[in-house]
């Protein structure tokens, strides 16, 4: 299939891919906290016939250099410009930091017809990063609305000081001492996603070992009984599409999961999410575990 992209520079970095005969549906493709342009993914799904916008939503020109205080209204923004371009449906497919950005969007925006959470958290978390003074201490909230921060969890630091074996960190430890030790701010900082208009589809994989991706899934389909979750025991954060080159190892964090088992995963979860993102009536579907 042709496919027209779009540099595009304002209101942020990215780019829009246009497919010739498209379906109608336009996604905006969020990456987590790696910062970057999720491209590939992006052109995965314009090939399917999807109008898709990936863009850099924070450390670009005018943003904050890391995940802090972002306004929800830069994730509106590009519904805006999906819709601008003839999106009659608007999905959301947001990875990690980026699907509790997608989340929050939706709870916000009733343009929004489906949200695919991939390793998904049920709260907002404190920054991750640098703020626009270039400070990532004292704790802030992740995300702004309307100007204002979002109730958070902040961190428990004395995790850090913890004795833990030399190579890659699995920081799961420290995300579930932080909820153990400011649970007075969980049920303020709880994603209501049963206030959102949009589908919402959960894909979590059991062996995640940077946040507990399957256990918020759960209770945010809790919240959500209309949700569906897609989860597997074998699979870690890092889910990988048919198509996508699998990522490199990190020197720096224990991701959970194989490259087998997250390729199969995501694999299975592939139709799934397209027929989430055409608007396509789910049908049952068993989901390979990858082990």
């Amino acid at each position: 299939m042709t496919i027209v992209e779009h540099a595009l520079t304002t209101p942020w970095e990215g780019v829009l891919l246009e497919p010739a005969a498209g379906n109608g549906a336009g996604v905006l493709v969020l990456a987590g906290s790696s910062g970057r342009i999720h491209r590939e993914r992006a052109r995965l799904l314009a090939e399917e016939g999807f109008l898709t916008l990936a863009v850099r939503w924070f450390g670009g020109p005018g943003q904050p250099p890391g995940i802090c205080e972002v306004p929800l209204e830069t994730f509106v923004a590009g519904v805006d410009l999906l819709r601008a371009h003839g999106a009659s449906r608007i999905g959301l497919v947001g990875w990690s930091k980026g699907a509790e950005a997608a989340m929050l969007t939706a709870v916000r925006d009733p343009r929004i017809d489906a949200v695919a959470a991939l390793s998904p958290t049920a709260v907002t978390w404190a920054n991750v990063g640098p703020g626009h003074d270039g400070r990532d201490r004292p704790y802030r909230s992740s995300w702004t609305w309307r100007g204002r921060p979002l109730p958070f969890v902040p961190y428990d630091d004395d995790w850090l000081a913890e004795p833990r074996p030399a190579g890659p960190a699995a920081v799961l430890g420290w995300y579930e001492r932080s909820e153990r030790t400011y649970a007075d701010r969980l049920p303020a900082a709880a994603i209501p996603v049963e206030r959102a208009a949009a589908e919402l589809l959960l894909v979590a994989g059991g062996d995640d070992r940077m946040w507990a991706s399957l256990r918020y899934a759960e209770q945010l389909t809790a919240r959500r009984p209309s949700a569906r979750l897609l989860a597997a025991p074998a699979a870690g954060h890092r889910l990988v599409l048919p198509g996508e080159t699998a990522p490199a190892p990190s020197p720096h964090y224990d991701y959970g999961g194989s490259d087998q088992a997250d390729a199969r995963f995501g694999a299975a979860v592939r139709p799934v999410l397209l027929d989430l993102l055409r608007g396509t009536p789910p049908v049952s579907q068993s989901v390979d575990d990858g082990s």
